[in-house]
């Protein structure tokens, strides 16, 4: 049998579970996930490797109206999704009446790669309901398919794998076999310290919140790893901090259990904050930081 192998990106609004799908396909947690809106932020390629096919998941940030040079940096992330994929996964939920962002639907719809779009979140809702939301997206986009499922339950994830399979192109891999992502270490330690971040902290402060991995280092027991929270005002600063220090010992006890998981290895963590005013609207800190 020739092998398979291609770029399957995933898009869709904020909140509307892509990256819980990516990582229930991929079976291994790469992309971090919290019930708030734009929790993602880069594009993440996760490898799925077998031995007859390679299929890289792209997970982007939930497309958005700009407020912020943040913001034109995660749709540049959608945008690049859009023009490189073999294959669309459109993810949409049982509440989401249309597309926020239509501009991208209109995009959408003139590809000329396969289409799937899922129907996430289907255990929340009636099946009236359901139907109706099936109905809408196959009239909207007549040339996709359209499956009903539950990412966070795995509900039909089966069947998805299984068009993805059917509709990758015959392809060498694109990646070393062994690898799981495009992405360092770091990435994902700093990821991880970020979803913390969002579960632990309310309202504005999580996203005005970047992290860098200043300092790793492996030893053969233990791995040390610095890392610096990065906030936009010194009352930011002070509410991650909180009182006595308490909720920035919160953030890296939690930090370091799920750190530690990924790595299987125990973890030495440090973090501290610093301010850095306005860096998400400053096209040149959002390079400093990777966007």
């Amino acid at each position: 049998m020739a092998h398979k192998a291609g770029f399957v990106n995933i898009v869709g609004s904020p909140n509307v579970g892509k990256s819980t799908l990516m990582n229930q396909l991929l079976g291994e947690k790469l992309s971090i996930v919290t019930s708030k809106a734009q929790t993602t932020r880069h594009r993440i390629h996760g490898i799925l490797n077998e031995e007859d096919y390679q299929i890289v998941f792209s997970d982007t940030p939930g497309v958005v109206n700009s407020a912020y040079e943040l913001h034109d940096a995660m749709m540049r992330y959608v945008e690049a999704s859009l023009k490189d994929a073999d294959v669309l996964l459109l993810i949409t939920d049982v509440f989401e009446d249309s597309m926020n962002h239509k501009e991208t639907l209109e995009r959408i719809k003139q590809l000329k790669v396969p289409v799937l779009c899922l129907v996430n979140k289907i255990d929340l809702r009636d099946q009236e309901t359901v139907a109706k939301r099936l109905e809408y997206w196959q009239s909207e986009l007549p040339g996709a398919r359209i499956l009903p499922i539950s990412a966070l339950h795995g509900f039909n994830t089966e069947a998805v794998m299984e068009i993805l399979l059917e509709l990758l192109p015959e392809s060498p891999p694109y990646f070393d076999k062994e690898s799981i992502s495009d992405r360092p270490m770091r990435f994902f330690i700093s990821e991880i310290i970020r979803e913390k971040i969002f579960l632990n902290l309310k309202k504005e402060v999580p996203y005005a919140c970047q992290v860098e991995v200043t300092d790793y280092e492996e030893e053969p027991n233990i791995i040390k790893i610095r890392a610096v929270i990065i906030v936009e005002r010194d009352s930011q600063k002070g509410i991650i901090i909180g009182a006595k220090g308490r909720q920035l010992k919160f953030i890296g006890i939690d930090s370091r259990k799920d750190i530690e998981k990924f790595v299987g290895k125990q973890v030495f963590l440090e973090t501290f904050v610093k301010v850095d005013k306005d860096w998400r609207n400053n096209e040149n800190k959002l390079k400093k930081y990777g966007y």
